[in-house]
């Protein structure tokens, strides 16, 4: 099965938005690539969002959410109304399992994160290297009821059956990507990035989805769910290329000052953060 979805197209006016998780401060690159999307939405006229993804309730804190949106601010990132909370979207996500439960589409995984290791380090036909390669898809159900007895919480994954999913990225061009059966319901109950990403852009009618070249891989995976829960996928998407050392390696703490905060401190003003940011690809 090969679908191939036309993603770049013009977005319109429909709105474009930034999503960062509060899991510490924002990077220089989080915020080039935050300016690059407000940038793009303010271009073409259009409204910009700002979403906190705060779905991950192992990782993400509440004390960063203020901080993360006064950085934006700083640097001269203004949004349209209140930012929305996936804390506060779980009914939405639940919806959407739902869905795809009702299409056959879901099934238990109770495999651990060392399982997954060991499985997917070995050939699998097709399916590329690290891959899940369904070790849990045909179980029976008295299968299934012995590992729940044995105290295992399962994850939720998608049968994929084995799609090629393609997207022309605004950036990056042709995409191509084999799925495997990737998670929508972590096994500690928290919905997958995944799942309330798409439902997100597509409730909030995102028009160009802008974001690090790091995610670049995950976008098949929600083009997928899109076909799958009926819903409109963004007309455009654009991965940015990551921020780099002056090593060639992706920015880390080891380069120096990489917050707003070390730039500040470093007698740099927010304006002269913003224009080297901007500057910088």
């Amino acid at each position: 099965m090969s679908d191939l979805f036309h993603c770049d197209s013009d977005p319109g006016n429909r709105p474009g938005r930034y999503a960062p998780s509060p899991t510490g401060r924002l990077h220089l690159g989080n915020l080039r690539t935050a300016l690059l999307a407000w940038k793009a939405a303010r271009d073409r006229g259009a409204p910009f969002l700002v979403r906190i993804e705060d779905v991950d309730s192992g990782r993400s804190r509440e004390e960063w959410v203020e901080v993360q949106l006064q950085e934006l601010r700083l640097i001269g990132i203004d949004w349209d109304g209140e930012p929305v909370r996936q804390y506060d979207r779980h009914g939405h996500y639940r919806d959407a399992l739902q869905k795809l439960e009702s299409q056959g589409l879901l099934y238990e995984c109770f495999c651990t994160r060392a399982e997954i290791r060991e499985a997917a380090s070995a050939p699998h036909g097709e399916l590329p290297e690290g891959a899940y390669p369904g070790t849990c898809r045909d179980l029976t159900e008295a299968e299934r009821e012995d590992k729940r007895a044995a105290g295992r919480p399962p994850a939720l994954r998608v049968r994929s059956g084995g799609a090629t999913v393609g997207f022309e990225d605004h950036i990056c061009g042709t995409v191509e990507k084999l799925l495997d059966d990737f998670v929508v319901r972590r096994n500690d109950g928290d919905f997958a990035y995944n799942l309330a990403v798409t439902v997100d852009d597509a409730d909030q009618g995102i028009g160009e989805v802008v974001r690090g070249a790091d995610l670049l891989d995950t976008t098949p995976r929600q083009l997928w769910l899109y076909d799958r829960l009926g819903l409109e996928a963004p007309a455009r998407f654009s991965h940015v290329p990551l921020m780099l050392g002056e090593d060639g390696e992706r920015l880390a703490k080891r380069h120096g000052a990489i917050t707003l905060e070390e730039k500040l401190a470093s007698g740099m003003t927010a304006d002269e953060v913003r224009d080297q940011l901007l500057t910088s690809l």
